[in-house]
Formats: structure tokens, C-alpha cells, sequence
């Protein structure tokens, strides 16, 4: 996948003099890569604990070859798409995009997360958009994903890109109080 980066630096940043920061580039995560992705994931789940359906607990429990076999298993496949977001060479966010081979026309986001310091300045947006031209590009009919019920920037920036509540909210994960509605983008043409 080829990198995305933004097209605008923030003005007022420039006029002050401040240090220009780097614009997000996103790419996909390489096989040999996993510890930055178990880093990524561990920090996001730290960090944001109602916004996944894993723990960090159970997370934290997997050894470093389960977490080198889940990447390389993403990785290696067409059906998997496990995305870094980057500024000045720092990783600060990641997303997985995935199709199930059983059934293709649906693809599925999960794991979307930006660290706090980088949010609002279109990492997240971009990482959701490299999920929609991936998912398009294999042919999906709908993209899906899910997000803890409530007024979040995350529900804003999906709203915003077209999804659409699908279905009534459910539990988060077992045992949790939280609810997670799923959400729908239809990725044909018109």
C-alpha cells in the first residue's frame, strides 16, 4: 500500500515560528514488525480501555510469538490489512482492516486508535480512509465497524465519513457494562 500523507501544515504553527511537526504518513505493518504492533495495540488498549472489546489484561497475557503470529498471519494475506500511522518516524496509531474469505462482501475495521498527543490532526482519518480504498479495492459491499455508544470524536469521524448505525447496541465484551453500536458504510457506487 502506497503512503498517505496530509497536503496541509497548520498556518498559525508556521506564523509563530513553532517547530513544523511532520505530516501522518499511513502504511501497512510489515511481518517482522510485530513488536510495534503489539506495542501500538498495548498502548491503545491502555490507553482507551472502553473503546475495545479485548482487556489489556488479556492482551498483556499473549507471548511474543502469539503476537508475531497474529501480524504475520494479517500480514501475509490478502483478507487482512494491519495499517501504522507515523509522525517524524514515530509510531502513533494503528487500525486493522479485514475481510472474512466466508464472507467477502463484508469488510470489517478493528483496532482504530491515534495517541492522544496526535488526535485531531488527521491520523485517524486517514487511517480510516486507507481502510475504505482497501476495502473497495477487494470488491466489499460494506465496510463495518463498531464504537462504544456515546458522543465520541471516534462516532463523529465515522458519521462523518458515511457510516450508519446497523442494528441496536450490544455489550462491548462480556461482563461490560459499556454498549458498542455497530455501524455500516455501503462502499458501492451509486
Amino acid at each position: 500500500m502506497k503512503c498517505l500523507r496530509c497536503e496541509h501544515e497548520n498556518p498559525a504553527r508556521l506564523a509563530a515560528g513553532a517547530s513544523v511537526m511532520q505530516s501522518p504518513s499511513v502504511r501497512t505493518l510489515m511481518v517482522d514488525e510485530w513488536r510495534v504492533y503489539k506495542e501500538l495495540r498495548l498502548r491503545a488498549l491502555a490507553d482507551s480501555p472502553e473503546a475495545f472489546g479485548r482487556t489489556l489484561a488479556e492482551e498483556n497475557g499473549r507471548s511474543d510469538e502469539e503476537w508475531a503470529g497474529r501480524l504475520a498471519s494479517g500480514a501475509d494475506s490478502r483478507w487482512n490489512l494491519p495499517l501504522v500511522v507515523e509522525v517524524d518516524g514515530e509510531s502513533v496509531g494503528l487500525a486493522w482492516g479485514r475481510i472474512d474469505p466466508s464472507d467477502p462482501d463484508r469488510a470489517s475495521l478493528y483496532q482504530m486508535w491515534v495517541a492522544p498527543p496526535h488526535r485531531g490532526r488527521g491520523a485517524g482519518r486517514m487511517l480510516l480512509e486507507a481502510v475504505i480504498v482497501w476495502s473497495r479495492a477487494r470488491n466489499a459491499s460494506y465496510l463495518d465497524l463498531g464504537v462504544t455508544c456515546g458522543d465520541s470524536p471516534a462516532r463523529r469521524l465515522y458519521e462523518s465519513a458515511g457510516f450508519k448505525p446497523l442494528g441496536e447496541p450490544r455489550s462491548l465484551r462480556p461482563g461490560s457494562q459499556l454498549l458498542e453500536q455497530p455501524m455500516r458504510l455501503g462502499l458501492q457506487a451509486a
